[in-house]
């Protein structure tokens, strides 16, 4: 679906309690709740290393993630929290402070670990000498497509980088934006576009294909549970876990733009809100 979600938030209200029963004919549900960060959880700053979770989000965030620290009942339904995001995992972890237990996915899903008492447990990630090399020319190419742009800059990820405009004025930015696309051709990597980033990866991944290696997880070695998934997030590059959502499951775009999910709040509070109904209705 594109264009304006039909039902507000009382029809994601609805939605979110729809999600929260279980299938009549599963004998056993897992739920995934997995959500983007920047946009979604915490507003949009000019500085990256400045963003935080709004209070509300907070509080809904560490509900959740107390409810999947629970014991499951021998054929009770099980709770899963995860954080997915473009920002890289040791970034993400330190950013978003998320109870340990929480899984996080870093890079659009290149970088994956679970929060542990002692940090993050995480799956090492390791680049062959052909994705080493393109990373080494593609982030000399990003920094010839800045230089002399006022306000644009380029962050570099364990695999991948990031062109960032949101300081620029308009020119520049399609500018340089158009400069970071050439250099993705020429190297045959994938340029993602999102809210005033390009982000160009030598390892290929989505956040479409983090949510279903999650939720594999999830109904690994059992074949009686099903795994459902609520996604939440607010960019392009949430589109593509959108898309990868299937019955039962729950897609919901925090802020305005087109969109495939099924479900629309305003700003990071009213998600927030969505989740504690969530909670609500899980503990009931």
């Amino acid at each position: 679906m594109t264009g304006p979600v039909p039902g507000g938030t009382e029809g994601a209200e609805a939605a979110v309690l729809a999600f929260a029963r279980r299938p009549g004919s599963t004998p056993r549900v897992a739920r995934l709740v997995a959500l983007d960060f920047d946009g979604t959880l915490a507003p949009l700053v000019d500085d990256p290393s400045a963003s935080t979770m709004t209070p509300a989000a907070r509080s809904a965030v560490d509900r959740l993630a107390a409810l999947a620290a629970r014991p499951v009942p021998t054929g009770g339904d099980e709770l899963r929290l995860a954080l997915v995001s473009g920002r890289n995992l040791t970034d993400l972890a330190a950013r978003s402070g998320v109870p340990a237990g929480t899984y996080l996915v870093g890079s659009h899903g290149a970088e994956t670990g679970r929060v542990a008492a002692h940090g993050v447990d995480a799956v090492p990630l390791r680049l062959t000498d052909a994705q080493a090399d393109s990373l080494e020319r593609l982030r000399e190419g990003l920094q010839d497509a800045v230089d002399g742009r006022r306000g644009a800059w380029v962050q570099d990820k364990p695999s991948a980088a990031v062109l960032h405009t949101r300081l620029c004025d308009a020119d520049d930015a399609r500018a340089a934006a158009a400069d970071a696309d050439a250099v993705a051709a020429r190297l045959g990597l994938h340029a993602m576009h999102g809210k005033d980033v390009v982000e160009i990866a030598v390892v290929p991944t989505s956040k479409g294909i983090a949510v279903e290696r999650l939720r594999q997880e999830l109904e690994e070695g059992d074949e009686r549970l099903r795994g459902l998934v609520l996604y939440a997030g607010d960019d392009t590059t949430d589109e593509a876990a959108f898309e990868v959502l299937g019955p039962g499951d729950l897609g919901v775009k925090v802020g305005p733009g087109a969109t495939r999910a099924s479900e629309r709040v305003a700003d990071a509070d009213a998600l927030a809100a969505l989740l504690e109904r969530l909670a609500d209705a899980l503990e009931a």
